[in-house]
């Protein structure tokens, strides 16, 4: 049933397999005792912005989709913006999970001061990503046009 969008099992998927990734990855890195780099601020600021942004340009194909008045949006963008939405919520998944990864591997060693002021950081990215995912999902429920079954041709018993 892919004609319903991206589904939440498939976002949890992506992130467990990320945040296995994650911790795997910073398991390796950290353990010389080399400490993981801190995330760069600007990586998560663009995760809130892309969140933004994906439900600012669904706003137009919510408005017309409520409204009733099928000519004034582009079927072409429609579908774009869709793209954008499921592409965005994916993308969110995915490095949710690989923030989660990295802040439970943290989580090992709290003797570490360096591992503690590591985690705010790690954990406001996992938040981030998680908005884009957000944003991404209701953008994509925006976006959802409802058909009856007579208004789908081709389709018999779904």
């Amino acid at each position: 049933m892919s004609h319903n969008g991206v589904r939440i099992q498939l976002l949890v998927i992506v992130a467990v397999v990320t945040a296995a990734l994650g911790w795997l990855v910073s398991v390796v890195v950290t353990r010389d005792g080399t400490l993981l780099q801190r995330p760069p601020w600007a990586a998560g600021v663009l995760l809130v912005v892309m969140g933004g942004l994906v439900l600012w340009i669904a706003r137009p194909v919510r408005r017309h989709l409520r409204s009733g008045h099928r000519t004034s949006v582009e079927a072409l963008r429609a579908a774009r913006t869709v793209v954008l939405a499921q592409a965005a919520a994916l993308t969110g998944a995915a490095a949710a999970g690989w923030y989660l990864g990295q802040v439970v591997s943290l989580l090992g060693d709290l003797s570490l001061v360096a591992n503690r002021d590591r985690l705010v950081p790690f954990g406001l990215m996992f938040l981030a990503s998680l908005w884009l995912v957000v944003g991404g999902m209701v953008a994509q429920a925006w976006c959802r046009i409802e058909h009856d079954d007579e208004d789908r041709p081709g389709r018999d018993d779904d």
